[in-house]
């Protein structure tokens, strides 16, 4: 298996278990809507079913101090649970701010990496006209963050499918590491 990482915050952001198309400047990756349980066991805190909670020894009504919490689900795309994505939010003008920045911050990392000049500038091409395009489907997108939230890393986007149920997302790829385990 390939673990995709961010080259900046080092997050998980997805990997290769998904079904994906590289489009020379973006990893469009697809999803799938789920949900699962997230109940909470209490044993694993600490917490000591066999103490009582009253003063007489006796537990308190209503007092749960071992066992499973009351079971709860959570629902939402497969890749952003998997990975503890974080979602944020952006006006098209912080988005347009973020975005210049980490393609500063990319354009080092490629510089760093002895890239040439000209894969730079290909690259600078690409993630412009990508750029753009987001910028024109903005209210379409909900972004994310790796698990750190690190305001310099990667800002992974969300969008659906013409059915509206299948979710994809979209990475930059040189901004992600390729790590085989």
């Amino acid at each position: 298996m390939i673990i995709y990482k961010d080259i900046i915050s080092k997050d998980e952001m997805f990997s290769d278990t998904y079904p994906m198309k590289d489009d020379g400047v973006v990893y469009e990756v697809e999803g799938k809507f789920i949900t699962e349980k997230a109940g909470i066991d209490n044993s694993l805190l600490g917490a000591n079913p066999s103490q009582g909670g009253g003063e007489g020894g006796e537990d308190d009504a209503g007092d749960d101090v071992g066992g499973q919490v009351d079971d709860a689900t959570i629902s939402g795309c497969n890749i952003v649970l998997a990975n503890r994505l974080v979602k944020t939010s952006f006006t098209k003008k912080s988005f347009q701010v973020y975005v210049k920045d980490y393609m500063k911050s990319l354009k080092d990392q490629l510089t760093a990496r002895k890239q040439s000049d000209q894969q730079i500038k290909d690259f600078q091409t690409a993630a412009q006209a990508f750029v753009k395009r987001v910028l024109a489907e903005f209210d379409n997108f909900d972004f994310y963050t790796g698990e750190s939230s690190n305001p310099e890393g990667m800002v992974a986007l969300l969008n659906f499918r013409e059915d509206g149920v299948t979710p994809f997302m979209l990475f930059f790829k040189h901004g992600l590491d390729a790590e085989k385990v």
